[in-house]
Formats: structure tokens, C-alpha cells, sequence
């Protein structure tokens, strides 16, 4: 054996046993993880999928009801809520402004304006142009209101999560009694779908760490808490698939458009692909090469 097949064999022999010690090394790694989303079944998953309108609307009213007291969406404006493919798009009313669903939810909320003769801060209803109000004035007292972590913005949670709307759907309904062993603190609540890291406060066996981490969110949902106006009923499961649908969409309002725009464009390219695989057959037909 020569000098170079001899280092070949050497670099070889060190790859394996590095990727050896990285395979062993993995599942400590993974242990304490947040346990995978589970799926929610949305109709908007996949190449083909469109959102619920009724579902997304159920979404909006536990937003808006539940969640909008902490977290604020600052990315939205009520007229997006009449967009095509909104909760309450209208096709009699292609400029969402025009929409009276859309004004009159907008004219439930009161939102922070300015005088234009006296220049006092004054409170009024708000209008299409408007965007969602923010629960708190800033990070600061948002975060000062809830033990020292801001709650998130939800404009595009569901684009900054992996696998956002299940994820959504599975923490919300993931809320557990921390498993003995584990220490928590006061003002934290345990849920295996939450990112984080256990080993740290658990005190039984270490090969078998509990899965997921601390959040400061309590539980946020209750059985009955809205009640929906098509009559679905309001368990905890059905709110937290609506409200993670409804972030869902927030997030990325225009999906239905470019999922409908990319199947346009893949029926054209193969249609154009027989077309010109038939003109070759044609133009070189009988012809030797």
C-alpha cells in the first residue's frame, strides 16, 4: 500500500469515527425537547388548500375577545379583515373600506387619536384605515404588566413558528400539571409543545428528561369562554384551532393567490413542454441524427 492510500485510509478512518461520535451524541442533544405539533387538520395546508372563511371568522372573535387583551397584531388593519380570502371578504364590496361588517367591527374598538383643534389626546372609534390597537402603550409596560416577559406580537407568529398554525393549535392546547420532579417557579406554567430545556430543573431520572419548557402565558382558554355566532361550539380544542387558523392567515394573507398563481403557472409549463416535445417530433421527423 502506498503513502497516499495510507493517509486516504487515515482521513477515512477519522471522518468515521467523528460522524460515529456526532450519531451517539444526537439524542443526548435532543433530549428535553418540545415535543413535535401536533396536526390541527387545517384546510389550508398543502398545494391546494384554501382557508375556512366560517373558521376564520371564529378566529377573529377569539382574537379578539381572548387574546387581544395581551398581545397585539400591529401589522393589521381592520380593512385587511375584508380582503379576498379574509374572514369577511364580500364580493358585492371589492374595496374592503366600503364593507359595513368590516366598519362596524372596526367601530367597536376605541383607539388613541389626537384633537386636530385642541391637540389633546383624546379616545374614538375606530375606522377601516386603522390598525389593530396594541394592548399596551410600549415593550416596557407590556412587559411590566406580565411579569417581566412582553407578550408577542401575533401580526406573523404564524410565519415565525416552524409548522405555525399546528404549533399554535398544540401549545394552546398542550397546557399540562409539570410532571413531579420538576422544579417551576411561581409564574411559570409548563407546556411540552414550548421550546426549552428541562434538564436543568429536573430532578428525576436524566435519561428521561420531560419534553418542552416554562411559559409565562397561563392557560388562556376555557370551554364556553366565547360564544360563536354560527353556534359551534366553543371547547378548547375548536378556539385553538380557529384562533391558530385566523394567526395563520394574518401572516400570510395572499397564500390562497400565490398556491392558485403557482398551479397556473405549473399547467402552463406543462403544457408548453408537450408542445414543444411535439414540434421536435414534427420538424425532425425523418430526419437521422
Amino acid at each position: 500500500m502506498t503513502a497516499g492510500n495510507k493517509t486516504v485510509l487515515k482521513i477515512l478512518a477519522s471522518a468515521a469515527v467523528a460522524f460515529g461520535l456526532v450519531v451517539t451524541a444526537a439524542p443526548a442533544l435532543a433530549a428535553g425537547g418540545a415535543k413535535h405539533p401536533r396536526s390541527g387538520g387545517f384546510s389550508f395546508e398543502g398545494p391546494f388548500g384554501t382557508f375556512d372563511q366560517g373558521q376564520l371568522q371564529r378566529g377573529y372573535k377569539v382574537y379578539r375577545e381572548v387574546c387581544a387583551s395581551c398581545h397585539g397584531m400591529n401589522l393589521m388593519h381592520f380593512r385587511n379583515l375584508g380582503d379576498p380570502t379574509g374572514p369577511f371578504y364580500d364580493s358585492h364590496y371589492p374595496n374592503p373600506n366600503d364593507n359595513p361588517i368590516v366598519k362596524a367591527l372596526a367601530a367597536e374598538i376605541q383607539v388613541a387619536d389626537i384633537d386636530s383643534e385642541t391637540g389633546e389626546a383624546i379616545r374614538r372609534d375606530a375606522t377601516t384605515a386603522d390598525r389593530f390597537p396594541n394592548p399596551y402603550p410600549n415593550a416596557t409596560a407590556a412587559a411590566a404588566a406580565n411579569g417581566g416577559a412582553a407578550p408577542p406580537d401575533l401580526s406573523v407568529m404564524g410565519k415565525a413558528r416552524h409548522d405555525g398554525a399546528n404549533y399554535i393549535y398544540s401549545l394552546l392546547t398542550g397546557y399540562r400539571a409539570a410532571p413531579a420532579g420538576l422544579q417551576i417557579r411561581e409564574g411559570q406554567h409548563y407546556n411540552p409543545y414550548m421550546a426549552g430545556d428541562m434538564a436543568p430543573f429536573w430532578t428525576g431520572d436524566p435519561d428521561h428528561v420531560p419534553p418542552g419548557g416554562f411559559i409565562a402565558m397561563p392557560n388562556p382558554l376555557q370551554n364556553g369562554q366565547v360564544t360563536y355566532d354560527d353556534g359551534t361550539e366553543a371547547t378548547v380544542d375548536q378556539m385553538s384551532k380557529d384562533v391558530a387558523a385566523f394567526i395563520a392567515w394574518s401572516s400570510d394573507p395572499h397564500a390562497t393567490a400565490r398556491k392558485q398563481t403557482g398551479l397556473g403557472v405549473m399547467i402552463f409549463l406543462i403544457l408548453f413542454a408537450g408542445l414543444t416535445y411535439a414540434s421536435y417530433r414534427r420538424i425532425w421527423k425523418g430526419v437521422a441524427h
